[in-house]
């Protein structure tokens, strides 16, 4: 069977400040909220060897069902820190309060709560920090909680002089319970596997992806695979197949593991641009969301690999309307269960820009036949219309989705790109040509 794939943008917001990572709230309490982090480097003022300043902005905003007349979007609160590298929700609440921890250029983790405010809104509020070292940036955290598991919570962090920390909390406080020197340059990136959070991978810019059992100790890594042929910028662990990890690096490749025989991965797919990060989809095993630079992001078919092809993972679709380098991007796990709004009578292409209060809204045509890319005119509708995915897009279903039982998927995400200072929120629809055509009759 067919499938057709739709992108829609449905809010484009200026951070002022370069972006780079965005993070949906995991905590089903708090799943319509967003967090966006910036990254700025400030030229030193006066002599030309001064030292130049990183500093940042950490937005958080509130999602809500679109109507023709608002964004969905409401910005809650920005605050202004050091440069922001990296952003992670914990995926269950500690003490009874949704946290979220930052990568910062001043060396820190920092953790911040979520909290109610007397007006009803929501802000974060500082819970904690942690220095991981001297001279250094925090680069990437991840939490070892990936499975909802409330247990033995930790957070692993990498820095640019090549270390990974594993730290813990301890009634709020974070503390520090390792750290080892692991690459000889920076590591770009740290990860537990949701499966068993005693094993930790990294990958740096010396271009080595390496396995860590924290129960053996730092002094000989379990693994150190070569595979990537340049530094290795994101790993992700399915929190939904046990064993499955995926990697990418700024060799342009997206490679996914077996993590029992990582002498050689179960596909190698080639994305045409540096993959800064890698993201699961949170319900659906095979979809993996790619950042990839200087190429736009993508959303691969993993069920291929997961049975046993070995063939590069099939892009489903791709969000193209970013215009610098693709840096942050998240799915949601809201549920979008209203039918995919009609499209209008076919329209010349035309491009237009309004900004309202930091919001803006595009109206475009895609100049690729890659994927049928649309943005919405003032009314909420489709713009264009017509458009038709090419039979050279490799076209596969999810495996375990069925067109009497599941006829379409809906996701709703965000993404950041860098230069332009810009986050995106959209969505993304795909469902059977059938089902798009009953859906273009309502």
């Amino acid at each position: 069977m067919a499938w057709k794939s739709r992108t829609r943008n449905l809010q484009v917001f200026d951070t002022e400040l370069s972006a780079d990572t965005v993070e949906w709230c995991p905590v089903s309490s708090s799943s319509d909220i967003l967090a966006c982090g910036t990254y700025q480097l400030q030229k030193g003022a006066g002599e030309e060897d001064a030292t130049p300043s990183r500093t940042g902005r950490l937005y958080l905003f509130e999602f809500q069902r679109e109507t023709p007349m608002s964004p969905p979007l409401t910005e809650l609160q920005r605050m202004d820190t050091a440069a922001i590298l990296d952003l992670k929700w914990c995926h269950v609440q500690l003490s009874g309060k949704t946290v979220l921890g930052m990568a910062a250029a001043s060396g820190e983790l920092q953790l911040y709560v979520l909290s109610d405010s007397q007006e009803g809104s929501r802000s974060l509020q500082t819970l904690s920090s942690l220095e991981v070292g001297t001279e250094r940036l925090a680069l990437s955290l991840d939490w070892s909680t990936g499975r909802m598991d409330s247990s033995d919570v930790r957070v692993v962090c990498s820095d640019s002089a090549g270390c990974i920390s594993v730290l813990s909390l301890a009634e709020g406080a974070l503390m520090s319970l390792s750290q080892w020197k692991a690459h000889d340059f920076e590591a770009w990136i740290a990860a537990f596997s949701y499966w068993d959070t005693q094993l930790v991978y990294s990958g740096g810019d010396d271009c080595k992806l390496k396995g860590w059992d924290l129960r053996v100790g730092p002094s000989c890594p379990t693994f150190i695979s070569k595979r990537h042929s340049m530094g290795v910028c994101s790993i992700h662990s399915n929190p939904h197949q046990e064993h499955i990890l995926a990697t990418g690096s700024y060799d342009e490749q997206v490679l996914l593991w077996d993590s029992r025989n990582m002498r050689q991965p179960l596909s190698e797919s080639p994305m045409g641009g540096g993959v800064w990060r890698l993201k699961w989809h949170p319900t659906h095993q095979h979809l993996l969301l790619a950042a990839c630079m200087h190429n736009d992001f993508h959303i691969l078919n993993c069920q291929p690999a997961l049975d046993g092809s070995r063939g590069a993972c099939p892009i489903v679709a791709s969000y193209i309307l970013h215009n610098s380098l693709a840096y942050g991007a998240d799915w949601s796990r809201l549920s979008l269960e209203e039918p995919v709004p009609c499209s209008p009578p076919a329209v010349e292409p035309k491009e237009s820009l309004t900004e309202s209060g930091g919001h803006l809204r595009i109206q475009y045509e895609s100049p690729t036949a890659s994927f049928d890319t649309s943005l919405e005119d003032d009314a909420g509708r489709y713009i264009p219309e017509g458009i038709t995915a090419p039979s050279t897009i490799p076209s596969a279903g999810p495996a375990h989705i069925s067109n009497e039982d599941t006829p379409s998927l809906s996701s709703l995400l965000a993404s950041c790109s860098f230069y332009d200072h810009t986050l995106h929120v959209w969505r993304w629809d795909w469902a059977p040509d059938e089902a798009q055509q009953k859906l273009g009759q309502l």
